[in-house]
């Protein structure tokens, strides 16, 4: 990882310490419709926050947030309840727009 990918990513899980930009961010991983980018999504958003800190606010273990949220995790809908509240956020539901 050269020093300009680093300050990106830097700069990335920055922008997603502010509930606006994590809240769009994961809205617009749930229109790809894909599992693992939400995992990935879920995770960058919990890692800008601090995995120890957000393990500590959904009142779960360290181990159990890393794997949760890992490549091969499997999240109950509990989990991302708890993870998404220890970052600020919440779920909803909206209707799909008409087609």
């Amino acid at each position: 990882m050269t020093a300009r990918d680093k300050s990106y990513e830097q700069a990335t899980l920055q922008a997603l310490t502010e509930p606006a930009e994590a809240a769009a961010y994961i809205e617009a991983v749930l229109e790809l419709d894909d599992p693992a980018a939400l995992l990935v999504a879920l995770r960058q958003v919990a890692k800008a926050h601090g995995m120890a800190e957000v393990a500590r606010r959904a009142n779960m273990g360290e181990k159990t947030l890393f794997k949760s949220l890992s490549e091969n995790g499997n999240p109950t809908i509990a989990t991302v309840h708890k993870v998404l509240h220890a970052v600020g956020l919440r779920l909803s539901v909206t209707p799909e727009p008409a087609h």
